[in-house]
């Protein structure tokens, strides 16, 4: 007799409180992104007017980073008042990093808060930075004196640590990354339409070996099985008999794409009382997308081309696998198959045993990988689930090196950014020019806040001599230095989400960040994005 236990199911467990609490990011960047942000350690480093640097913070710490530290040395005064929605009348004349410490962990008990100095006196960095534990990321609010920013960036360089250079006055913002060597992300986050790679024009055996079974006699399957061909089952045996009559070459010239198309399109029933026949409908839709050789992205050359550089930094697990791949590649000319599947018209059964197909592919090219990458120097430490994340993301692989611009100086920048402006101006007013002058009149203010306009238009033209005393630069110049350092909380608060975003895109290296510098005019409300 059985066991009533026994027949009785397995209890059904509902979501965490965690889970619920970080539902709606745990699908964004999953368990591993989220476990990444409790790990981190962010500093911020503040000054000025000390919003924005904590208005990152707080969209740092709603999703829950682990810990965070704030150096500032600042008292709380009106104008703090004013700007700062983490302050109020119970602060005034405290410290402003204690205070913003406190009010930020109410928002998410689940994160430590620390801040420094403990003691009223001018902020020592370089003691402050010797003594607290390695930091996942710093993010610094300028105008900052030069030796600290020195300061700062000594202790990145030694401990390969991510910056962000943090400036906001007035309606004018810009924020700019110092990543460490050359910054891999394997998970980017592709658009799933673009991650299809069906193989048609190089299926291994099992897969020609099942389209083939399938439409062994298609002529002779009944109205419904043929209405139920999967796609790719369709598309590869007429491509079979497309190479029978053309000296075994495939339909891969735009013509002859399309003479393929009519050749599904005449294979098609008609007259199918099933219904309409979906399945080909799909099929003719997807040869312009799918009937194409294999190639390697840009995206990857780099990265194999970057291998070889000195500047790549440490052996990790990233380059191991890089040097796998493209020994896979160098194999087989062509990547390992990620393994997805689109939606198609198909039976159950056969969809499953096609996505099956491709899965298996996926594992044992992702084994093969796995291999080389181990019988490389300091391969043994690379892991499976490693192995099988790279391969699937191999075409959509990003390299970043936010470190340096492309080679160009600031005055050939501005050259090639101006250039672009007499271009938009031709094609009319809609396209918007460039937000260069901004990022330069920022950056005449970053040691001291406050700073005449004609000073600041001097440094702007001695930066970029093309640049000039252009309407727009004396404008910026002007706002900048009417702002005199000062902080509207709007813009700051735009800006600081701007940044929190982009550190999240760091500590858990998924999805693809700035690179390297973000430029924001809040009159126009636009940004732009440069590598300077």
């Amino acid at each position: 007799m059985t066991d009533v236990a026994d027949q009785t199911p397995p209890t059904l467990h509902g979501p965490s409180d965690k889970e619920r609490k970080y539902d709606r990011q745990l699908r964004l960047w999953a368990a591993s992104g989220q476990a990444a942000l409790e790990s981190s350690h962010v500093l911020l480093i503040n000054s000025g007017g000390g919003t924005v640097g904590v208005e990152a913070l707080k969209n740092l710490v709603l999703p829950g980073i682990g810990k965070f530290t704030i150096m500032d040395d600042a008292t709380v005064d009106d104008a703090d008042l004013g700007v700062n929605f983490f302050l109020d009348d119970s602060c005034r004349g405290k410290s402003r990093a204690e205070c913003c410490a406190h009010l930020l962990q109410e928002l998410n008990p689940e994160v430590v808060g620390d801040w420094y100095p403990k003691t009223k006196g001018p902020l020592d960095l370089s003691m402050a930075l010797d003594g607290a534990d390695v930091f996942t990321m710093i993010l610094y609010v300028l105008p900052l004196p030069a030796e600290q920013i020195e300061v700062i960036r000594a202790y990145a360089r030694t401990h390969a640590t991510p910056l962000v250079a943090i400036h906001s006055v007035g309606f004018y913002s810009y924020f700019k990354m110092d990543l460490p060597y050359a910054f891999p992300i394997v998970d980017t986050h592709p658009d799933e339409t673009a991650t299809t790679d069906l193989r048609l024009l190089s299926p291994w055996p099992e897969l020609s070996a099942f389209a083939s079974e399938m439409t062994r006699d298609i002529d002779a399957l009944d109205d419904h099985d043929h209405g139920h061909l999967p796609l790719i089952v369709i598309l590869l045996h007429y491509l079979d008999l497309w190479k029978q009559t053309h000296d075994g070459s495939f339909p891969t010239a735009y013509a002859d794409k399309v003479a393929f198309r009519n050749l599904l399109s005449d294979a098609m029933r008609k007259s199918n009382p099933e219904g309409s026949e979906e399945n080909f409908e799909e099929a003719i839709s997807a040869v312009m997308k799918h009937v194409t050789r294999s190639s390697l992205p840009s995206s990857l050359q780099q990265v194999f081309d970057f291998r070889h550089d000195a500047q790549h930094g440490p052996e990790t697990s990233f380059w191991t696998l890089a040097q796998a791949v493209q020994e896979f590649y160098r194999r087989h000319q062509q990547l390992p198959v990620p393994g997805g599947l689109p939606d198609m018209k198909a039976e159950s059964k056969i969809y499953i045993k096609v996505q099956n197909l491709y899965k298996d592919k996926a594992r044992r090219d992702a084994a093969e990988v796995l291999d080389i990458a181990r019988s490389v120097s300091g391969g043994l430490e690379v892991d499976c689930a490693e192995a099988e994340l790279f391969c699937a993301n191999a075409k959509f692989i990003k390299l970043v090196n936010a470190r340096k611009g492309d080679g160009l100086t600031m005055s050939q920048i501005v050259e090639e950014q101006l250039a672009n402006d007499e271009m938009a101006a031709v094609a009319g007013p809609e396209v918007p020019t460039s937000l260069i002058p901004i990022y330069l009149a920022l950056a005449a203010t970053s040691y001291t806040a406050s700073l005449p306009a004609d000073e600041i238009l001097a440094y702007m033209t001695q930066q970029a001599p093309a640049l000039g005393n252009s309407g727009k630069s004396v404008q910026v110049a002007n706002e900048v230095s009417r702002a005199a350092g000062g902080e509207l909380h709007n813009i700051s608060a735009v800006t600081g989400g701007m940044v929190a975003q982009e550190v999240i895109k760091i500590v858990t290296q998924q999805y693809i960040p700035v690179d390297n510098t973000c430029i924001f005019d809040g009159i126009e409300s636009r940004c732009q994005v440069l590598r300077l």
